[in-house]
């Protein structure tokens, strides 16, 4: 930990016997009590945030909430980002013990819902139909009652006298006075009314009336209160879990175990034990331990988990692999780059998490709302039983109104309704290969109606391709051409002939390349060598001398500011090659998507104005800025945001870093520098700007979803508030409502599990042809 107040911790806490939106504001209110704490609590996880000082111990915080009548279960506690360390490795046993609780726990629960099913259903049906009740039936009611009161109603009971240690009143609170004054009326109907005498009938009705005196029992509310709300619970619980399926998923990704090479043996090791610069091995079918460079092998490789790309990676010798992903095909030998906390996948976890700790406006205010809530029902519920009193109303019918106000009221879907849809965004995202830094990051994309886009690494791929290659007619052909200028150029260091060579070498893979002789690199020129029995030159493109095909390719690169180079075999002009920076897969599909959602594509680029006119006309983008600087994009930003706009940044080098801070709205290629990405707010993790539509489209979804949610806990209470104050719910309804409105939020959350982006809707766009590269064109400068 460090000693720096100004920096602060950061420790996570498990929180237990939190039941609604109240629970999490007593919480935080009780955190923010201790000097130089602030938390924010997720009841939809379960969890609190804490930052504090140094000086505050984590079991300082512990107290805390223990205090508030909670039990808090303490996580690692954690250091700002930029002082943290390697991975720790008892992190996975805390997770496995956290997890082995839960179950346990679920499993009681379950076990209690089931008694309590099995006790209630009797009382429930003999209650509800008058033609069932036999002679002594209440006194048969009253024994399977007695233990769905006192027993299956015990977690409401513990957690009210809990509350009421404090000074506090919760949902428990609610649920434990309803079934406690059911019960008790019950009782003492039975006892001293009249209602045990033999014979006695009691027909239903689903509003506040009872029999004449106090002739009349509510066992059915007692059980059935007790019963809907266990069953709603549990309900809840199990669809909660569903919308933290994401963290799970990549969670499975981690690797236990790893092959490694020391000399010629092959050694199996815990993954923890893993160091920058340890070669390893991975099979066919086998996850990539942690982020490393491949040296030997290749294969295709499913990043699909990780990045949400579905289409197989293709990895050689040089190229980088990341830990998560599956090895597809053969085997691969790879030098760890990054082990425990620094690995991509380790990145992601941890965006996602702090991504679902976070609260949306919509949820504070909610928050806020329930802290109050609760207070205020159980002074109404005091003003109805006194108001129907007072208005010579039956004893039992005043009790009954009163209860069901108590009961009908709790506000677990006002708790529920953003955390809820929130985790199954920032799931859902993640499998999208969208990361999300937190709530704002949502609000944010809802909102955003102009996008800056960077060209170079965002737009397109950022390292030079071959575009098209024109052969002249009757002459090697295409093939024989690439082949032999790829075989010179293998001999050079320059970015285009790099260019060329590894087109060659995809192109003759099965074959490969030929070996060149008498290599001469010209500066400004080109490059000449013998392959096979041919000399052959692969030189800078100039119109004179040229064959009319070759003439009107070399117009048409010129015309789109693309590079090109000649290649001539024994002196004759037999090809030229185009190369270019390509377009990333989807950018004009996204750029096209991001219009129809309404939101301006501007381009900014540092490039010269020609070769930003090609890119924006490729892309369709109206407005270009070209050679910008650092400065002069982020002045730009600000620019758009006087005239009014919601400004977002997509970028992924160095340069965009101000750009990003400054935007209303940062987003980073995966593929980035870490500056850039550490800059944003969002990041594309699978490197193609179509996520970025994606992005926008899942964050209106979300944002929709909870003011669904919102409006439903809201409008759910102003409905029902009225009829039970108007006697006009029973109490077993009244639990059976409000059980049902807070599995409908969740269930309602739970549909953005399976959001899918309306790609379709977009136009197919025109073929990836290749954009220009930013360097002078018709000249090759060595």
């Amino acid at each position: 930990m460090t000693d720096s107040p100004a920096l602060g911790l950061v420790t996570d806490l498990t929180i237990w016997g939190m039941t609604c939106a109240a629970c999490v504001r007593r919480v935080e209110r009780r955190l923010a009590k201790l000097e130089g704490v602030t938390a924010q609590v997720n009841l939809a996880t379960g969890r609190a945030r804490v930052t504090h000082p140094p000086e505050t111990t984590p079991d300082a915080l512990a107290a805390a909430v223990e205090a508030a009548g909670y039990t808090a279960v303490l996580l690692r506690p954690e250091l700002p980002e930029e002082q943290r360390g390697g991975a720790d490795p008892e992190d996975g046993g805390q997770d496995r013990n956290e997890a082995g609780a839960k179950g346990a726990e679920s499993a009681r629960e379950r076990e209690r819902l089931l008694y309590t099913a099995l006790l209630s259903l009797p009382v429930l049906v003999l209650s509800m139909v008058p033609a069932l009740q036999f002679r002594n039936w209440q006194w048969l009611c009253f024994a399977l009652a007695a233990p769905v009161a006192v027993w299956g109603a015990w977690p409401f009971h513990l957690r009210a006298l809990r509350g009421l240690r404090h000074s506090a009143a919760t949902m428990d609170t609610l649920v434990s006075l309803g079934v406690t004054a059911s019960f008790s009326w019950s009782a003492y109907a039975l006892f001293f009314g009249g209602a045990g005498e033999p014979g006695m009938r009691m027909p239903f009705t689903l509003v506040a009336s009872g029999g004449h005196g106090t002739a009349h029992v509510y066992l059915e509310a007692a059980v059935g209160v007790t019963l809907f709300v266990l069953l709603g619970r549990f309900l809840e619980t199990r669809a909660r879990h569903g919308t933290g399926e994401a963290l799970r998923s990549l969670a499975s990704l981690a690797v236990k175990e790893v092959t490694i090479r020391r000399g010629a043996r092959e050694v199996p090791i815990p993954v923890a034990e893993l160091r920058t610069g340890d070669l390893f091995v991975v099979r066919p079918g086998e996850r990539v331990a942690t982020d490393g460079q491949v040296v030997e092998g290749t294969s295709a490789v499913d990043m699909s988990l990780v990045t949400g790309e579905s289409e197989p990676v293709e990895l050689a010798p040089g190229q980088e692999a990341t830990g998560g992903s599956v090895n597809a095909g053969g085997l691969l030998v790879v030098r760890a780059t990054a082990v425990g906390a620094d690995t991509r996948l380790a990145r992601i976890t941890r965006m996602v998490t702090d991504a679902q700790a976070g609260k949306a406006r919509a949820q504070r205010l909610a928050d806020t709302v329930a802290g109050f809530f609760v207070p205020i029902v159980l002074a109404l519920s005091a003003a109805v039983l006194g108001f129907w009193l007072g208005a010579g109303a039956e004893t039992q019918a005043a009790v009954t109104a009163a209860v069901a106000v108590l009961v009908v009221a709790c506000p677990c879907a006002l708790g529920l309704a953003t955390p809820t849809a929130l985790m199954a965004a920032t799931g859902r995202g993640a499998r999208l290969g969208v990361l999300v830094s937190g709530p704002h990051a949502l609000e944010g994309l809802q909102h955003v109606d102009t996008v800056v886009l960077d060209k170079t690494g965002t737009l397109t791929s950022g390292h030079m391709s071959v575009g098209w290659v024109t052969a002249v007619p009757g002459g090697v052909g295409e093939a024989e051409a690439v082949r032999l200028a790829g075989a010179v150029e293998a001999a050079s260091e320059h970015p285009l002939g790099r260019a060329i060579t590894a087109h060659a070498r995809r192109t003759n893979a099965p074959d490969g390349l030929p070996p060149v002789r008498d290599f001469t690199a010209r500066p400004g020129h080109g490059v000449t060598g013998r392959v096979d029995t041919r000399t052959v030159e692969v030189v800078s493109a100039d119109a004179s001398g040229l064959p009319p095909v070759l003439s009107a390719a070399l117009e048409r690169a010129e015309g789109s500011a693309r590079s090109a180079v000649v290649v001539r075999v024994d002196g004759r002009a037999e090809a030229l090659i185009e190369v270019a920076d390509l377009p990333r897969p989807g950018s004009y599909r996204a750029v096209d998507r991001l219009r129809r959602l309404g939101v301006r594509p501007v381009l900014a680029t540092g490039d010269r104005a020609a070769v930003a006119r090609a890119v924006a006309e490729e892309m369709g983008i109206a407005e270009v800025h070209s050679r910008c600087t650092p400065e002069e994009k982020a002045a730009l930003v600000a620019r758009l945001q006087e005239e009014g706009r919601r400004v977002a940044v997509v970028g992924d080098g160095i340069n965009d870093a101000a750009a990003l801070a400054r935007a209303d709205l940062g987003i980073a290629m995966g593929s980035g520098t870490d500056a850039a990405i550490g800059a944003a707010d969002v990041t594309l993790v699978r490197g193609d700007i179509e996520a970025l539509a994606d992005a926008v489209g899942l964050a209106r979804r979300t944002l929709g979803t909870i003011r669904t949610n919102l409006v439903w806990a809201f409008g759910y209470n102003a409905v029902t508030l009225p009829l039970a104050m108007a006697g006009l719910l029973n109490p077993m309804l009244a639990a059976l409502a409000m059980s049902a409105s807070s599995v409908l939020v969740v269930a309602n959350s739970l549909r953005l599990r399976t959001w899918e982006p309306r790609r379709a809707a977009a136009r197919s766009g025109r073929p990836p042809r290749p954009v220009p590269s930013g360097r002078p064109t018709g000249r090759r400068n060595r």
